[in-house]
């Protein structure tokens, strides 16, 4: 399977998919976001993004052990992406992605995963207050029925 399969289950539900991180003591914790498909902001290739809250239980697990997988449905069709992962956000600065930047890849984070915004001030300042992160996932495992 590759990604062309899962961005086609994208629309199916707006783009939501369960997210699951290994806590410490090495339980599963999940939770469901946007997702969607995008190109690396630095280095050529795709991978599945979403953001996360900057207070967020999946953001902690993943500073902590930066792996996840991230499962797609639409009706009885599913793709998962596992993968490591890269953080982009205030408070995990990643070299080459400027405050500019990430806004900018915020909103593309948030396009891929079929959002559309009235006002796109007014996300960028919503993204700032809660200290929002792009997660950046490297698809090396891709598995599903779809």
């Amino acid at each position: 399977m590759d990604l062309d399969r899962f961005i086609r289950l994208v629309p199916g539900d707006h783009g939501l998919a369960v997210v699951s991180t290994t806590r410490g003591d090495g339980t599963i914790q999940s939770s469901v976001v946007n997702s969607g498909v995008i190109e690396h902001p630095l280095r050529r290739g795709p991978v599945v993004a979403f953001v996360a809250a900057g207070t967020s239980q999946r953001l902690r697990n993943l500073r902590a052990r930066p792996r996840t997988t991230v499962v797609l449905r639409s009706g009885w069709q599913w793709a998962a992406v596992e993968g490591a992962v890269e953080l982009v956000g205030p408070d995990d600065r990643f070299d080459g992605v400027d405050d500019e930047r990430l806004r900018l890849l915020l909103r593309e984070i948030f396009a891929a995963a079929g959002g559309t915004h009235d006002d796109w001030d007014e996300y960028d300042r919503v993204m700032r207050a809660e200290r929002r992160v792009a997660v950046l996932v490297d698809p090396q495992r891709i598995y599903g029925n779809a």
